[in-house]
């Protein structure tokens, strides 16, 4: 019961956006959604690309990954993420961004559904490992995983500032 909570409570920032997004959806393929993950500073971004017929309500989130080892499944499904962007993405390429990341190892995990009316058609879900096969377990929709540029990232450490300026700041500063 507590993984199936936990489940529940994880699939939250993108189930609401499921249900209360209509669009208009025809049949789904697996390969209808990529996603490709980067990192720039403290900023994580998600590059999403969907050929799906219809808008897709998707989530990005990340979780913690500990020495850049992929947690248990039941470890980063659950409620208190804080880490994640959401919405709507049409079809084309979008980005969804993460910002203000404390340094660290993460998982990064992505799901994208698409909607007919008042069902949902199909769910696109990162490709890690179980996730697609319990997703499927307890929602009734069509989970398809897709390949992913990378699993876990890294948000470096940020360099520290000098603790005196350069001398090319100081010549700056008096105009020689």
């Amino acid at each position: 019961m507590r993984m199936l909570t936990r489940t529940i409570l994880g699939a939250a920032a993108v189930i609401p956006l499921a249900l209360a997004t209509p669009g208009l959806a025809a049949a789904a393929e697996p390969t209808d959604v990529t996603y490709a993950f980067a990192v720039d500073g403290t900023s994580v971004t998600d590059t999403i690309t969907s050929a799906a017929d219809g808008t897709l309500s998707c989530a990005t989130s990340l979780a913690p990954a500990p020495d850049g080892v992929l947690p248990p499944l039941e470890d980063i499904l659950g409620p208190g993420q804080t880490l994640y962007d959401s919405g709507d993405i049409e079809p084309g390429t979008s980005t969804q961004t993460v910002s203000d990341v404390p340094p660290g190892s993460y998982v990064v995990l992505a799901t994208c559904a698409l909607r007919d009316g008042d069902a949902t058609e199909a769910m696109w879900v990162s490709d890690y490992p179980g996730f697609a096969e319990y997703m499927a377990t307890v929602l009734p929709w069509t989970v398809y995983t897709v390949q992913q540029a990378s699993t876990v990232i890294t948000v470096p450490e940020a360099a520290p500032e000098p603790a005196f300026p350069s001398l090319d700041d100081l010549a700056e500063a008096f105009g020689s």
